[in-house]
């Protein structure tokens, strides 16, 4: 199939990722084309150059409006709009089978813009009300939508999905995550450093447990880093950087547990999943999709504030206790790249087969 996959253009679609929406854009692409499909990425014309690429802005959009993300920024919002309106014409005029729109941007979800092409649009954020309206009123035969798990879903819908909609579970490559039968005592976090991500709860709840810990990732809010976390640090708390997957991985592998702390409902929570196939199991909020992901591989505690690190210091000791081998199990049997990249191909499938049996035919 020819397949064009339309990013968000926050962060650009290279490694070291900035999230797991980079991550994953970055992972679609990759496993698409070894796969054989004829990928196009449209992304910011800083991701990696070694996917086919078309840009849809320059650069991508914190490099030009820094720290502007949902505030409604006039410029952004233009300079925005532009680029995604002209990459959708050029979607819809270029021979495509399918879309994948990864972008969070409502002109996607216009089927006059896509030409159409038929869509796979896949939510990767909370419910916000800038994109509610568009994304409830698009699902049709040939535009289908996914949400990262079943709490995303009911979220989105909370009087239930629409046919067209379902869930569409996050998978990662096991051998880039390599398992490691122990721990060094400590505990990792890593994700960005941005206030929903909640750093300093686990920071909070690391020092009531008298355990170590390590933080990864990059620093996303400049505020919530300078005011709530790193006076934070020092001792056993420490901030590792913001590492590439395999130089991550290492360090994820050294540590007894993970701990996630989300402050907001978590659509899916892909940090937690690469540091189960580490071997670790999670100490962490039972929020959002947390218990979805985390299941048996950890011990989960209500997310209220002083009393829920409190809570998690302890949940800390019940994760320790868990084996090794259950957090990398889980991973195996339900959350692999290869069992995402045959669900994606599915549903494009599907999508496919609403526009007509002529185009199901052709699948």
């Amino acid at each position: 199939m020819r397949i064009a996959l339309l990013a968000h253009c926050r962060h650009p679609i290279a490694p070291p990722f900035a999230g797991g929406l980079e991550a994953l854009s970055w992972h679609l692409a990759e496993g698409l084309t070894a796969r054989g499909h004829e990928v196009v990425l449209f992304a910011s014309g800083d991701s990696d150059r070694r996917l086919s690429l078309d840009p849809v802005i320059p650069v991508h959009q914190e490099a030009v409006f820094p720290g502007l993300e949902h505030t409604g920024d006039a410029g952004l919002k233009a300079h925005v709009d532009a680029g995604y309106a002209a990459a959708l014409g050029r979607i819809a005029a270029g021979g495509f089978d399918v879309l994948h729109n990864n972008s969070l941007s409502r002109l996607a979800l216009d089927g006059a813009r896509r030409g159409g092409v038929p869509t796979l649009t896949s939510l990767h954020v909370p419910p916000y009300d800038a994109l509610r309206w568009f994304v409830h009123a698009s699902p049709a035969p040939t535009h289908r939508i996914t949400a990262t798990s079943r709490a995303h879903l009911a979220a989105w819908w909370p009087e239930g999905a629409p046919p067209e909609a379902e869930v569409l579970a996050n998978g990662i490559d096991p051998a880039a995550w390599p398992f490691s039968p122990r721990g060094d005592g400590g505990a990792v976090w890593a994700g960005r450093l941005a206030p929903e991500k909640g750093a300093h709860r686990a920071i909070a709840a690391a020092r009531r447990a008298g355990i170590p810990l390590t933080l990864f990732g990059p620093v996303e809010d400049g505020g919530y880093w300078r005011s709530a976390v790193a006076p934070l640090l020092g001792g056993p708390i420490r901030h590792g950087g913001h590492l590439a997957g395999a130089a991550l991985a290492a360090e994820l592998g050294r540590a007894s547990c993970f701990l996630s702390t989300p402050c907001w409902d978590e659509p899916f929570g892909l940090s937690a999943l690469e540091a189960m196939a580490c071997g670790l199991p999670v100490a962490g909020f039972a929020r959002g999709a947390v218990p979805e992901v985390v299941g048996e591989a950890g011990c989960l505690v209500p997310p209220g504030e002083d009393e829920g690190e409190a809570a998690l210091a302890q949940a800390i000791g019940g994760a320790l206790a868990i084996p090794r081998t259950v957090p990398r199990a889980r991973v195996l049997r339900l959350f692999t790249r290869d069992r995402w990249l045959d669900r994606c191909e599915a549903l494009y499938a599907r999508v496919r087969a609403g526009a007509g049996p002529a185009l199901a035919a052709a699948v």
